[in-house]
């Protein structure tokens, strides 16, 4: 029993043939031809003569012609079929026009007549300035003889070294295959020309600290100069990986560099002292002038109160100008005596030594104590 007969029923049904079956039959018929044409003609009837005649040597140019037409038609089915794989675009030219694009899977086209451009559409491309990868084993960084591509002139007239990556990838494939002779040349002139018109319209110092808004504005201009130009590619990033002065300046640039912390340093020290120092003083200097303001206020006040007493007194001292004296000098001993230890009476017509009113004494007493002066 065959191996076929063992399978069972609902594996004999009728399938296509791959075409690694269809190309072994095909080699197999060939094969059988070529032999069939090789063998000698059958012996005649009478058994004289091993063959009928004399060979034809153009007997099977016919069967070689056949041959012949069958590989190329082989050739020319082999030819129109195309495969796009995931991550690419063909671009079909028709006798050199444009004709489609492809997108990912299997194609035909007429062999011969139309030609296929395979582009990779999703792989990020990129390219490096002012220095070059090495990936020789260990990934490294080369700088030495790059100097041209990274050294730039800023707004204030100062040399800067700058290096960094354009990551772009294909946009449109056929712009990208026919429109710019040689993209990547392209892209790496329309980049330089980008960075260093936007470094050039920059301080130094600016440039060393934002990176980040310079890097947004040579991707932004430099996404504009391709488009225009046609290049079918999209700026996917632009990195900024080493901005520094150039090696000869280092040193003193380092040295200016600590100077400017040191000034930072300073200058932070002296603001905590401000904030410290000021704020007192400026609440001593507001207590001050509050203090002043109610100084002042009662001043005012007690002047004011002190002419409305003198007025009242004028008033009553032109009515009766005995009476208001004598209650004047009344009331000025009320104030002035008890402040004082002893009072001498002096009396013109008196001829006796002066009493003396000591007040110091104890109060109660019925009678001041009379002493003589001092000669």
């Amino acid at each position: 029993m065959s191996n076929q007969d063992q399978q069972p029923p609902w594996g004999r049904r009728n399938r296509p043939q791959t075409p690694e079956e269809l190309v072994a039959q095909l080699i197999k018929k060939l094969q059988q031809f070529f032999s069939d044409s090789k063998k000698p003609a059958p012996e005649g009837g009478n058994g004289n003569s091993p063959a009928s005649g004399p060979i034809n040597p153009f007997a099977n140019i016919g069967k070689i012609f056949t041959v012949i037409l069958v590989l190329i038609v082989l050739q020319g089915i082999y030819l129109s079929v195309f495969k796009i794989a995931p991550g690419e675009i063909g671009v079909v030219l028709r006798l050199g026009q444009y004709l489609r694009s492809a997108a990912p899977g299997l194609h035909f086209k007429v062999p011969y007549v139309d030609t296929l451009y395979k582009v990779d559409t999703e792989s990020i491309r990129k390219e490096e300035f002012g220095f070059r990868t090495r990936t020789g084993g260990q990934t490294s960084f080369e700088r030495t003889g790059y100097e041209v591509e990274s050294l730039m002139l800023t707004a204030d007239k100062n040399v800067i070294n700058v290096a960094w990556i354009v990551q772009y990838k294909v946009s449109d494939p056929y712009t990208f295959l026919f429109q710019v002779r040689n993209v990547q040349q392209a892209i790496r002139d329309a980049s330089e020309s980008v960075t260093r018109r936007i470094v050039g319209n920059m301080d130094f110092d600016y440039v060393l600290s934002y990176r980040e808004l310079l890097a947004a504005e040579v991707k932004k201009e430099l996404q504009a100069l391709l488009d225009k130009l046609e290049a079918g590619v999209g700026v996917v990033t632009v990195q900024f990986q080493d901005i520094n002065p150039p090696d000869p300046v280092k040193p003193a640039f380092n040295e200016v560099n600590e100077a400017d912390q040191d000034m930072k340093r300073l200058v932070n020290e002296a603001q905590e002292t401000y904030n410290r120092v000021i704020p007192k003083a400026s609440g001593d200097a507001k207590k001050i002038i509050q203090e002043a303001h109610g100084y002042a206020a009662a001043r005012v006040n007690n002047a004011k109160g002190e002419t409305e007493r003198f007025t009242d007194i004028l008033k009553e001292y032109k009515n009766a100008p005995d009476v208001t004296r004598q209650r004047l000098y009344l009331e000025a001993m009320q104030e002035i005596l008890p402040n004082v230890d002893s009072v001498y009476i002096i009396d013109k017509d008196q001829q006796s030594p002066l009493p003396l009113l000591n007040l110091s004494g104890a109060k109660g007493s019925a009678a001041p104590e009379a002493k003589k002066p001092l000669n």
